[in-house]
């Protein structure tokens, strides 16, 4: 049986990044929220119809009314306090869908974007608290 090493020597790839692409209604509206409340970076070479927002080492494509699908879900790790970030953006008016939950793959929050996506942000557990999911150390 081969290893996931001996399949990726043998194709001649090596995979540089997966970025999501979200469909969107309206550009200006998803450059708000990505730029203005979640601090991310428009491309250079980005145009009204197709866009990359950038945050350190992960991107989200936007596409205006073709590639993507309404609703998607999408997991963002992030290193940081879960509670002071899920204020910000309840204070920046962010539909928030669930607030920060311990888990035990994650404390996260689910919040959604202006065209339905959810983005399900999360943080290390917190071993200190019950898992919501029942898993051992509740």
């Amino acid at each position: 049986m081969k290893s996931i090493k001996d399949v990726r020597d043998e194709s001649g790839i090596r995979i540089e990044g997966i970025q999501p692409i979200l469909s969107v209604k309206d550009m200006s509206a998803s450059r708000s929220f990505y730029k203005g409340i979640l601090g991310f970076e428009e491309a250079e070479w980005g145009t009204d119809d197709f866009t990359s927002m950038n945050r350190e080492n992960a991107g989200i494509y936007l596409c205006k009314g073709a590639q993507g699908n309404p609703g998607t879900w999408i997991w963002i790790g992030f290193d940081g306090d879960i509670s002071t970030f899920y204020e910000t953006l309840k204070s920046k008016g962010v539909t928030i869908r669930m607030k920060p939950t311990n888990f035990s793959w994650a404390m996260e929050m689910h919040v959604e974007d202006p065209d339905g996506h959810v983005l399900r942000f999360g943080t290390d557990p917190n071993n200190d608290m019950p898992f919501v999911d029942g898993a051992p150390g509740a």
